[in-house]
C-alpha cells in the first residue's frame, strides 16, 4: 500500500467517524490527532512502499499479527532458541488467529511461569483478540512479563500502545514516562520512546479533556 492510499484511508476514517458515526465536534481534533499518531508510528515501523503479496484470507489481520510478533522479537536476542509453545503460538498470531495463540500461551506460561517473553506474547495476543482493548487478563500478563524480566522495555512499551488503542492516552503517557525515567541513558530505545511521548503530549494538548 502506498502512502497516498494510507492517507486516503485515514481521511476516510475521519469523515466516517465525524459524519456517519456523528462524532461530537469537540472530539474531532483528538480523533484527527490519533490518526496522525498512527501514521507517525507507521512511518517509523512500517514499509508503505513494499509491494504486497497475494494472500488467501484476512491480509490486514495477518499483517497486524506479523508486525506484532516482529516488534516483540526485536527486543530479544535472536540467537536464543524459543520454546516450542512460543514458536507455535507465534505462527497462530502471524495468521491473525489470536484466540488460538492465547490459548497455547496460557498453557505455556503455566508450565514456564518465569518466561517473560511468553507472558508478553500472551498479553499482546489477548489485546489483539479483544480488538485492541486492555482486558484484565492482558494486564495480568503484562505485569507478569515485567516481573519476569526487569529492565526489558517490552511490557511497558506494549502496555502503553494498548492503553492508547483503548482510548486511555493519559494512562499510556504515564506508563511510557515511567519507562523512560527508569531506562539507562544509553538505552537504544530512549530516543524513539521520547519521540512517541512528545507526539502524545501534542495530542493531549489538542484535546485536554480527553485522557484516561
Amino acid at each position: 500500500m502506498s502512502w497516498i492510499s494510507i492517507i486516503l484511508v485515514a481521511i476516510a476514517a475521519f469523515v466516517f467517524a465525524a459524519f456517519a458515526l456523528k462524532l461530537e465536534r469537540q472530539n474531532w481534533a483528538f480523533f484527527a490527532a490519533v490518526l496522525l499518531f498512527g501514521l507517525a508510528g507507521y512511518a517509523l515501523q512500517g514499509s508503505p512502499n513494499q509491494p504486497s503479496a497475494p494472500k488467501l484470507a484476512s491480509p490486514h489481520v495477518a499483517q497486524s499479527g506479523e508486525a506484532m510478533v516482529a516488534a516483540r522479537r526485536a527486543l530479544f536476542d535472536p540467537s536464543q532458541p524459543l520454546p516450542s509453545y512460543l514458536t507455535v503460538s507465534d505462527g497462530f498470531a502471524r495468521q491473525g488467529r489470536f484466540a488460538e495463540a492465547a490459548q497455547l500461551l496460557r498453557s505455556g506460561t503455566a508450565e514456564n511461569p518465569g518466561h517473560g517473553e511468553g507472558w508478553l506474547a500472551l498479553a499482546n495476543a489477548l489485546v489483539e483478540h479483544a480488538s485492541g482493548q486492555v482486558t484484565p487478563g492482558a494486564l495480568y500478563a503484562y505485569n507478569n512479563a515485567e516481573a519476569a524480566m526487569p529492565g526489558n522495555p517490552g511490557p511497558a512499551y506494549f502496555l502503553g500502545v494498548a492503553l492508547l488503542r483503548s482510548g486511555m492516552p493519559g494512562q499510556a503517557r504515564q506508563v511510557w514516562a515511567e519507562l523512560l525515567a527508569s531506562s539507562p541513558e544509553d538505552a537504544p530505545w530512549r530516543e524513539d520512546l521520547q519521540t512517541r511521548i512528545d507526539q502524545l503530549d501534542a495530542m493531549l494538548r489538542q484535546a485536554p479533556n480527553v485522557g484516561g
